[in-house]
Order: structure tokens, then C-alpha cells, then sequence
């Protein structure tokens, strides 16, 4: 079976930035600090290179592998100032240590509105989690933090000047009981 199409290559092609982390390596396996149920930390990201005329950023996460036919969006935030160029560790925690006034965490499809650290169901394989900054040309997106992920996800597909993505895997490799 082929894996889900990640989800910028269905949305209208944009240049690519750079994004990198202390945290998260491309290609790499997230740490246990990454992980729901143990440490739920979201990953330090620090990002260059993104066009003149940024008058914001966003960073989502998500999981195109979850069984739902949807994917699952672990990590919403937006209407981040152009100024703003890193995140460290923890910043989507329920404290929001390090974000600026007015960033806002949306709701991830955890139903909480911070970073919902991976959780793929045990025995289902490698998930990829695609990390990305999104650049954009307006300074607030004119959502609020209890529209949908997916109506997040749609609106930064169209208002994106550019994205930065780093992806990387986990995966929960217990089975079914008896299995």
C-alpha cells in the first residue's frame, strides 16, 4: 500500500525556506520527548531564508499516515510576527513559554490547543510527521483558535509565499494483544 501524498504536494507550489531544529532531524525518528504520552514537547525550530514581503508565519504538524482518511494535525499555530525566526523546545506547550503577544495555538485534532505530540495507533508502521513553517504576505490570517485544523491547513495553503518542512518518523511498534 503507497503512503498519503504529504500534504504541500496537493496544495499550490510555493519556493522552499529553510527550517531547522536542535530537536527534529529530516528524515530522522522523533524522540521521546515527541511522543504523547511521554514527554509531549514540541521540537526547538529556527527558520532563514523566506522571502521579502513576510508579514507572518505559521507552523503546523501533521501526520499524514493516521487512519483516519484525513491525516491528523498535531500542532496548529499562527499569526506569528515576521520578526519572529525561532521557537524553542516547549513553545507549544500549555504554558506557551517563548511566543510572542498574539500568536495563536488552533485547535489540533486532539481537541487542545498546543502541541499533541505522536501517538500512531501500535502496530500500524512508520508515521511521518511534517513539521513545517509557513511564510506568509498577511500579518494575521483572520482565523480564530477554534476554527479546524483542516480550514487552518487550507487557508495557509493559499495565502503561503513560501514553506519550510522538515519531516520525521515515529512509530509504536506494539500490536494487538495476543498478536
Amino acid at each position: 500500500m503507497s503512503k498519503p501524498p504529504l500534504p504541500h504536494d496537493i496544495q499550490r507550489p510555493v519556493p522552499a525556506f529553510t527550517v531547522t531544529s536542535d530537536t527534529v532531524r529530516e528524515g530522522g525518528t522523533l524522540s521521546p520527548l515527541q511522543v504523547y504520552v511521554e514527554g509531549n514537547l514540541s521540537p526547538q525550530l529556527s527558520w532563514s531564508g523566506f522571502p521579502e514581503g513576510t508579514r507572518s508565519f505559521a507552523v503546523t504538524c501533521f501526520d499524514p499516515d493516521a487512519p483516519t482518511g484525513s491525516g491528523w494535525w498535531h500542532w496548529v499555530l499562527f499569526d506569528l510576527p515576521a520578526d519572529l525566526t525561532e521557537l524553542p523546545a516547549g513553545a507549544g506547550s500549555g504554558v506557551f513559554p517563548g511566543l510572542p503577544a498574539g500568536a495563536v495555538h488552533g485547535r489540533n485534532d486532539y481537541g487542545t490547543r498546543d502541541f499533541g505530540g505522536a501517538a500512531p495507533p501500535p502496530g500500524h508502521g512508520p508515521h511521518r510527521y511534517v513539521f513545517t513553517v509557513h511564510a506568509l504576505g498577511v500579518e494575521s490570517i483572520g482565523l480564530d483558535a477554534d476554527t479546524s485544523a483542516a480550514a487552518i491547513s487550507g487557508t495557509l495553503g493559499f495565502l503561503a509565499l513560501a514553506r519550510a518542512t522538515v519531516v520525521a518518523t515515529y512509530e509504536n511498534p506494539g500490536g494487538p494483544e495476543g498478536a
